[in-house]
């Protein structure tokens, strides 16, 4: 793992972080991405504003992956009192099959680790099924829990009826 790319983001690069969860997620761009999510939502997948209030919260974390200069991957992670939720993980189209969004799933874990969490969390579309399978490979199960989709256009114009999967991967150490 190059561990050497991949290091928390700053205020600066909030413009630039942007431009890339909406090309990853988002729109004409992100159609080349198995990531994608343009044929269930329409508009942003995140704003400049909604990434302020995410880089200010003192219980969470943004870490970049960079490559030459070039923002290529990030993941936002968060203490949720014993588990340390994940979210946002996004690799640039252009990027995704070098192993980025491996790496930065990593690192996240290995945050974890290191404040002693029960598990790493996370909420995943339920329609998405590829990236839950990719999940499932890496250790992450699904909880039987579900979460509705927010009904607000700052997170997209729904296509059809959406909710989250809730899934975690729990930490080989933990006390559970």
């Amino acid at each position: 793992m190059n561990q050497d790319s991949i290091s928390p983001i700053t205020e600066k690069d909030i413009s630039t972080l942007n431009s890339l969860v909406n090309s990853a997620y988002r729109g004409e761009s992100s159609k080349k991405s198995w990531t994608t999510e343009a044929n269930l939502i329409d508009g942003v997948r995140t704003s400049e504003e909604s990434l302020q209030l995410m880089y200010r919260n003192p219980d969470a974390l943004i870490l970049k992956y960079e490559e030459a200069g070039r923002l290529l991957g990030c993941v936002y992670v968060e203490t949720k009192g014993n588990d340390l939720y994940l979210g946002m993980l996004t690799v640039s189209p252009d990027a995704q099959t070098n192993s980025i969004g491996k790496q930065l799933l990593l690192a996240a874990e290995k945050i974890a680790i290191e404040k002693e969490c029960r598990a790493v969390i996370m909420t995943v579309i339920t329609q998405r099924l590829e990236l839950i399978a990719w999940y499932k490979r890496r250790g992450y199960q699904p909880t039987g829990e579900t979460e509705p989709f927010p009904d607000d256009p700052r997170f997209g114009i729904l296509k059809q009826p959406l909710e989250f999967m809730v899934m975690e991967k729990i930490l080989p150490y933990s006390q559970t």
